[in-house]
């Protein structure tokens, strides 16, 4: 048995012997295994830093919107409130230029009424949104949301998305998401294979206590990034749905297998012919510009939407084009999560299609969990406290790689390159490239970035293979 420098020990150890069976595959695709979760995680480790450190900041948000806009958000609980039409002609009042997109009434005695405006001056995709104390109709604070998040959680939300750099920066969050889970899987196999030949199930999953130096950083590394490296296929699987390149393929995919979030239909039945027995027509115009009408016509909706069983929270939502029908659906997205949704006629009042969240499809109800529980909704702290402990769990992984990568850094006497001298099979090299091309179709950051990974330690290999011929 020779003796080799393996990259991810700190001293030179005796090579295991390969048990038969496993001198194939495995051997030939461990050092572009190495090298690739090596280099990768120098590269994409700043991205995925950026990611985690602002994800723990986003899971502590709602602490945040109750600590800064507790006068928003809540109102001394009384026994009678006003009617809807009352509140939104206060909230109507407080942004006169605006035009009503959503209201959600208070959930609850001690909480306020929103009442959300399109109104000149907003940022694309936010709305202006007015706080209303149901029981007195005082407008409490009139804010930027975008969709329920408040103005603190938006900034953090666009922070963690986008930096703050629009589509630029939406790379950099896809580039950590596309490649989380590769470096996830990786260093799992180099970790797990390797323990496995020494029959070391405890120094698999816990760290060495006794190790000192780089031999005691790798194993809280691989220890560590063993226990969260569902959690990382999660993050990454989740984060990829709202990804530029692969989310919109996400999408398309979603459609194409009918997966998609189901919703109401918004058509309005066509007029039937008047009779001498019939009842003359509630004539209430669709989408009415009045602060009374509209207010008007959102308790007859809401009305409906209670009729049909549909319980708070709740958001009435006007139609974009008139001709069309009002929408109510429940907002509710901890566990258990109230997602029904009806869409109702708003001169009549009548219900005319239903959705319940029993009905959706189980992908579709998998990706509403699966969103709800990145953005630590679905089980409220106990959600927050697991994704800060995957968070922490991420940024010490990473640093400890870094770290890890300073004490066998190039200029150290007698380091070697990651990987070693060993080449990866011609096979191994050609089923990765492969791989690359068949993921890049679908994730296109994820195949381009890999392929360039490919070209360069191929070049790179023969330029050291020719220095040392």
């Amino acid at each position: 048995m020779s003796d080799t420098l393996d990259p991810l020990l700190d001293e030179p150890r005796p090579t295991p012997p390969v048990p038969a069976g496993r001198t194939g595959a495995w051997r030939g695709l461990r050092p572009l295994v190495v090298r690739l979760h090596f280099y990768v995680g120098m590269f994409v480790g700043p991205f995925i830093l950026l990611a985690a450190l602002t994800g723990l900041i986003y899971t502590i948000t709602p602490q945040l919107d109750q600590l800064l806009y507790r006068d928003a958000l809540t109102v001394p609980a009384a026994p009678t409130s006003l009617d809807l039409r009352s509140q939104v002609a206060a909230a109507s009042a407080a942004v006169p230029d605006g035009t009503v997109t959503e209201v959600r009434p208070a959930p609850d005695p001690a909480s306020t009424t929103r009442v959300s405006f399109d109104a000149p001056g907003v940022a694309e995709d936010y709305s202006r949104t007015a706080f209303v104390d149901p029981h007195t109709g005082q407008v409490r604070a009139v804010l930027e949301t975008f969709g329920e998040w408040l103005p603190t959680r938006a900034w953090i939300d666009t922070l963690h998305r986008t930096l703050h750099l629009g589509d630029v920066g939406r790379v950099y969050s896809e580039l950590a998401a596309s490649w989380l889970w590769v470096l996830a899987v990786s260093g799992l196999a180099l970790w797990v294979v390797r323990r496995r030949r020494r029959s070391a199930l405890r120094r698999t999953v816990l760290p060495e206590q006794s190790a000192r130096g780089r031999a005691r950083l790798r194993s809280w590394h691989g220890s560590v990034g063993l226990w969260a490296a569902v959690g990382m296929l999660f993050l990454s699987a989740t984060g990829l749905t709202w990804s530029q390149f692969a989310g919109e393929n996400v999408s398309a995919l979603r459609s194409a297998l009918s997966w998609t979030t189901p919703s109401v239909s918004t058509e309005l039945p066509a007029a039937q012919s008047p009779t001498t027995d019939a009842p003359p027509m509630v004539t209430t115009p669709a989408v009415p510009d009045a602060p009374d009408l509209v207010g008007t016509t959102a308790e007859r909706v809401l009305a409906a939407a209670r009729g049909a069983g549909l319980s708070d929270p709740v958001a009435v939502t006007p139609p974009e084009e008139a001709g069309q029908a009002w929408t109510v659906s429940q907002v509710k997205r901890s566990w258990p999560l109230k997602q029904d949704a009806v869409s109702v006629d708003p001169s009549t009042g009548a219900v005319l299609e239903t959705v319940r969240w029993a009905d959706w499809s189980i992908p579709a109800k998998l990706a509403e969990i699966g969103i709800s529980a990145h953005m630590g909704i679905l089980f409220g702290v106990a959600n927050q406290l697991l994704l800060v402990a995957l968070a922490l769990g991420i940024i010490v992984v990473v640093v400890w790689g870094y770290r890890m990568w300073w004490l066998r850094r190039p200029t150290r006497p007698g380091a070697t390159a990651p990987g070693g001298t060993e080449r990866p099979g011609v096979g191994a090299t050609v089923s990765v490239g492969v791989a690359a091309v068949v993921l890049g179709v679908f994730f296109p950051v994820l195949g381009v970035s890999l392929l360039a990974f490919l070209l360069g330690d191929a070049m790179w290999q023969e330029h050291r293979h020719r220095q040392s011929a």
